[in-house]
């Protein structure tokens, strides 16, 4: 089922998934090996950027970070005044008044330290949340620019997996880097400072293993971000399973087949899969962190050892001093492990930055040139002209074009239908006009204009599709049509309806047009789903309709009421309509016969019986089967 999800949505006799297929195995292998070695400088230039626009809140917050870094140092060195001039002065008695200043300074450092880091924590979430909220959107509209044949050969599922598992897996990066960075990096410094200015010879002990421990934490990074890459590869395959088979399509198939069990066995083991990656990834590092934690915490204990012998070979280290040291060395023990955690969250988050930018980089095949013009609809008169176009699938052979140097008008008005077997090219002629495809050789001309010099906007604005899979929302009738024209009335709606054959169906339900359709649409009729389809397009007004094989699922008796709506459609306006059934088409003005890629014959129905020809030849057929 998944290579039907992958491969489904073509048409054009299933060459619509564009660009090379490249198998799972191969494109994971690859993945992980873009993990191996993230380029972090790189990619902290990349986030930075994320963060340009809150430049004002991200200076407030350093101005909070750097205050509270600076007055977490402050209490230790008021603890070795505590001692030597409050506890144990040199009169031999605590001077009482000394301690109440000190203790009175500690208490109201620790005070409005707390105070800020409220402060700052609410900066940094509203700031780190945005940047994630700008990224996420940044990402959507991104994918919405994308050429239609990016989605045919990508699941739906492993786009959902970069927007929502993706994004959400930096969430912690994007939120806490900035201030733990520079917190922590000022606390340590400030740290380092102090116990310096205390003893220098005890500062040597407490750092003498730190780039050991830099250079391990490096390599386990390296690991993490291998095992991050693999985890959201993990997560991307069971939402895509989640996807396929959760639908209202997959679960029919899956009833249909009685592959229930089976459906659940391939969650179990990407889940099982899912589930031995989270464990790896959360117990990876871990004994580094034990190990330097329980280094961090000898120290003080060393540093006891230490001043014994160093009393003893003549160095001046008061009790204070060791109290003061110690409890600094105690300060830098957390910011440091912070930075410790920090640049492995980033190694880490490197392998998901570079999906999320690998998205992003990705440059639409099809998009407006600088100069594009606008189609005005006054002068949207509905001519179209193919001038000897071909055109070859992203993963076809050029040898073998779908469209070979085919070239056609419809005049303005003219009700245009397009016929052949299966594969012939037809339903290409149908992507091409509104530029979901671009034409390899040869122009598409839409009122004398070539599609490639108008905006997509401007040129879509003038079209209106009908295809054979309706695609309804999980909404309203009325939200639904209103999606064409959002601030439709409910009579321009009611309007829509009546000229294409539905409104009165739709009164006959209870909540009239607020009746809600289900899941694309499954509460409905498939003649009543294509009906709902024509209203829509009848509410955007489109000076050319493209229908693409709109009754060829439908029933006979379905056919004929979809058939009245689209022959009421067309009324007035250009229409070229992609049919298999010749049956829906023996009144248009003008059809063409498509058959490996070239257009055969062309002439009204009539015209083409008298040839007897290719027209005539599966008129009778489709007439015997009949």
């Amino acid at each position: 089922m998944a290579a039907v999800a992958a491969a489904g949505g073509a048409g054009g006799g299933g060459r619509g998934g564009g660009g090379g297929r490249v198998s799972s195995g191969e494109a994971r292998a690859q993945r992980e090996a873009n993990a191996e070695a993230p380029k972090i400088p790189h990619l902290l230039r990349r986030i930075s950027e994320l963060f340009q626009p809150y430049r004002s809140a991200l200076v407030v917050t350093g101005i909070l970070v750097l205050i509270t870094a600076g007055l977490t140092v402050l209490p230790p060195l008021l603890t070795q005044q505590a001692f030597d001039l409050g506890l144990f002065p040199s009169s031999g008695r605590p001077n009482i008044p000394v301690l109440l200043e000190l203790v009175g300074a500690m208490v109201v450092i620790w005070v409005v330290s707390a105070a800020l880091g409220v402060w700052q924590t609410y900066l940094t979430a509203r700031v780190g949340n945005r940047v994630m909220g700008d990224l996420r959107i940044r990402l959507f509209s991104h994918l919405q620019r994308m050429e239609l044949a990016f989605f045919t050969r990508t699941k739906t599922g492993i786009i959902q997996s970069r927007l929502q598992n993706d994004v959400g897996g930096v969430a912690s990066v994007l939120t806490n880097t900035v201030s733990s960075v520079l917190g922590n990096t000022v606390t340590v410094i400030a740290a380092l400072i102090a116990m310096l200015v205390l003893s220098w010879q005890l500062t040597i002990v407490a750092i003498v293993l730190m780039p050991l421990l830099v250079y391990v934490q490096r390599r386990v990074g390296q690991v993490r971000a291998r095992i991050a890459s693999k985890t959201q590869e993990s997560l991307s395959d069971m939402t895509a399973i989640t996807q396929e088979t959760l639908s209202v399509s997959g679960i029919l198939l899956a009833k249909s087949f009685n592959r229930q069990q089976s459906e659940i066995a391939r969650y179990s083991d990407e889940n099982d899969n899912q589930i031995s990656l989270q464990v790896r990834q959360q117990m990876s590092g871990q004994w580094f962190f034990a190990i330097v934690q329980i280094f961090l915490s000898i120290v003080p204990a060393i540093v006891y050892l230490v001043s014994g012998y160093l009393i003893n070979g003549g160095v001046d280290i008061t009790a204070g001093t060791i109290v003061a040291f110690t409890t600094v060395q105690a300060r830098l023990m957390w910011p440091l492990l912070g930075l410790m955690r920090v640049g492995l969250d980033l190694q880490t988050s490197g392998a998901l930055f570079a999906r999320i930018f690998e998205y992003l980089d990705l440059k639409p095949a099809i998009a407006d040139k600088p100069d594009a013009l606008d189609l005005p609809a006054s002068q949207a008169a509905g001519r179209v002209q193919f001038d000897h176009v071909s055109f070859v699938y992203p993963d076809g052979e050029p040898e073998h074009p779908t469209l070979d140097d085919v070239s056609f008008t419809v005049q303005p008005g003219q009700f245009a239908a397009f016929v052949g077997p299966s594969g012939a090219g037809k339903t290409t002629v149908s992507y091409l006009v509104p530029r979901l495809y671009e034409a390899t050789s040869g122009a598409v001309l839409v009122d004398g204009h070539d599609v490639r010099d108008l905006r997509h906007e401007s040129l879509i604005d003038r079209l209106g599709i009908v295809s054979q899979e309706t695609y309804l929302f999980h909404a309203t009738i009325a939200e639904n049509l209103r999606y064409a024209k959002p601030d439709a009335t409910i009579e321009e709606l009611a309007d829509a309806a009546r000229r294409a054959n539905i409104h009165d169906r739709i009164m006959s339900f209870p909540a009239g047009y607020d009746t809600v359709v289900g899941e694309r649409g499954y509460r409905l009729s498939g003649g009543e789903k294509q009906r709902i389809a024509i209203a829509r397009v009848l509410l955007k007004d489109p000076a050319v309709l493209i229908l693409d094989e709109a009754t060829s699922a439908l029933d006979s008796i379905s056919e004929r009421v979809v058939q009245d709506a689209l022959d009421a459609a067309s009324h007035g306006r250009t229409t070229i309509a992609i049919a298999h059934r010749l049956s829906t088409i023996v009144n248009a003005d003008v059809i063409f016969v498509v058959d490996g890629g070239r257009i055969l014959e062309q002439g009204t129905h009539l015209e083409l019986l008298e040839r007897d020809g290719v027209y005539a030849g599966l008129y009778a057929q489709q007439l015997s089967t009949a």
